[in-house]
């Protein structure tokens, strides 16, 4: 359920990226323009708050294909981008405040220790459909997502039973206390939907929020555009953009040259050199801030040479992460634990440091090293991932030096996973980010054992662990004192004792826009999403 984390940031260093002079002159894909979006019929030129019209489209530049599953119970890919302005959840969760804020609930309360939350539905909104969205609405959206069991399905699995006594009141008694609040702003699976409205093909849509499907043309460049839904409970001020574009712009120095061009607004990553660049021209503006996505480098400890843990510590002691960062040139910082900071369960004091002379001690204690045989081991990462290259190109030199032989394989996400979940090679290296703002993800997905492993890539199989990690909602929930102690211990566990993993950074989200867009924060809860409703044109 997690291949989409790893589409979404196709990676971009600098040592090996093209720099935009290079491709002066060059042919721009998509030569004459973005094709606009139908007139929405929204709202006239000089409205009530008398803010200057805004006709221009919003044209946000992904590097990789947006949609991959309409359907708002599954969901769970890189229409992350798309759905999260199309449709709504509960609550939404603020960065700034760390907390959940109103969104179709306008508030809400727990009772019985966490095992009982009570909504007060926004009234008066409306699906794009035209059907009301009421309690009973909602719970029947809520109840189609937990029966569906696809995407991102499990932040719900608290739940005992919705209640829906009145038009605007929503009930859930839950199984065991779970922050709810935060659940409910979950950037999958907590959409609430018209379930009559559900549309496979995506010639409409069965949401609430500001926009609505006005095409789709899968494979072509401009891939989606949306407009506004002028029927919407926030209702439109004049200078709020009402027609927005997808995109799809593989080649970063494509996506550099056409917003210099003003033909596109947003470009979610540049390489560190263009970035700089894009920060000293002229009718652009860059942003930068802190992301809650990390790598991971998954070790073997099922099979094969890294299931010795003395093969495993000397590849984390191996990896030059302090090198790594650097060539990374501020679009991401050293990692401390797995669960990176801003959220409940990160540890300060765990960053790693590269040790080559431990890592030969511990390969020789295994029988490896420059005296033994020669050891060799399979990596399979991201095809077409640069900051993901770099890391292979840096941990290849790096063993060497100690006889070890890394054949690392760039692949496709689908072949990668596949041959992951069939235990193919001694290591595995993907993306990670909650779907939720809450530490959970990691270790639920990823370290809770797992007979047929899907996102446990590391094969990792402890009872105890297993306990910790089952403990963690409740916890969550009802002391986070001693939560914090648990993702502690878990985390000292999973990477020190166990070491099932590496982390070697966390991304820091580095984005170029056109410097008549105004309003735009980054939301590291909902990656890569741009809420085009907050933003407006400059006068």
């Amino acid at each position: 359920m997690r291949w989409h984390k790893r589409l979404l940031v196709a990676g971009l260093t600098g040592v090996l990226a093209l720099t935009a002079s290079a491709c002066a002159g060059g042919q721009v894909r998509g030569a004459g323009g973005t094709p606009a979006p139908q007139q929405s019929g929204g709202p006239s030129p000089s409205g009530p708050s008398g803010g200057t019209a805004n006709d221009e489209t919003f044209v946000y530049v992904p590097n990789l294909d947006v949609i991959t599953d309409w359907d708002p119970a599954t969901s769970y890919s890189n229409e992350i981008v798309a759905l999260n302005n199309i449709y709504e959840g509960l609550t939404r969760y603020n960065s700034q405040t760390r907390k959940a804020e109103p969104r179709l609930a306008t508030e809400w309360t727990s009772a019985d220790g966490g095992k009982q939350w009570t909504f007060e539905l926004r009234p008066g909104v409306k699906f794009h459909s035209g059907a009301p969205m009421t309690a009973a609405a909602a719970k029947k959206a809520i109840e189609r997502t937990i029966d569906k069991k696809g995407g991102a399905a499990y932040i719900w699995d608290a739940v005992d039973t919705i209640e829906a006594p009145d038009d605007t009141t929503l009930t859930f008694k839950l199984k065991y206390p779970a922050p709810l609040d935060l659940i409910a702003s979950s950037g999958y699976a907590a959409y609430i939907y018209d379930v009559d409205a559900v549309d496979p093909d995506g010639e409409k849509d069965a949401g609430t929020g500001p926009y609505t499907i006005d095409s789709w043309q899968k494979g072509k460049e401009t891939e989606l555009t949306l407009k506004a839904f002028d029927g919407y409970w926030g209702g439109w001020k004049p200078e709020q953009y009402k027609k927005v574009a997808f995109r799809v712009t593989p080649e970063i120095t494509t996506a550099w040259q056409l917003l210099q061009r003003g033909e596109v607004s947003f470009v979610q990553r540049l390489n560190p050199q263009l970035f700089q660049q894009a920060g000293a021209t002229e009718n652009v503006r860059t942003s930068q801030s802190p992301s809650f996505q990390n790598l991971l480098v998954l070790f073997n400890t099922a099979s094969g040479p890294a299931k010795d843990e003395r093969v495993r510590q000397a590849l984390q002691a191996a990896i030059d992460y302090d090198g790594l960062v650097a060539a990374l040139k501020g679009s991401a910082q050293k990692a401390s634990g797995l669960v990176p900071e801003g959220l409940l369960g990160h540890v300060a004091g765990l960053q790693p440091k590269q040790d080559l002379a431990k890592a030969q001690q511990l390969l020789e204690a295994a029988g490896y090293g420059p005296d033994n045989p020669e050891l060799k081991l399979t990596l399979t990462y991201a095809q077409g991932d640069d900051d993901q290259k770099l890391l292979v190109t840096l941990l290849s030199s790096a063993l060497q030096k100690l006889n070890v032989t890394l054949q690392a394989k760039p692949m496709t996400w689908n072949a990668q996973w596949d041959l992951g979940k069939k235990q193919g090679q001694d290591i595995f290296v993907m993306y990670w980010y909650p779907d939720y703002p809450d530490a959970y993800s990691w270790f639920l997905n990823v370290f809770r054992s797992a007979d047929k492993p899907q996102f446990n890539l590391s094969y990792l199989k402890d009872a105890q662990i297993d306990a910790s990690i089952d403990a963690l909602p409740e916890l969550t929930a009802t002391n986070q004192v001693k939560a914090d102690e648990t993702y502690q211990d878990l985390q000292k566990k999973i990477i020190e004792e166990k070491a099932a993993v590496a982390v070697p950074y966390v991304q820091t989200y580095q984005r170029a826009l056109a410097a008549d867009v105004e309003g735009y924060v980054d939301n590291p809860a909902y990656p890569n999403v741009v809420f085009f409703y907050d933003l407006k044109r400059a006068a």
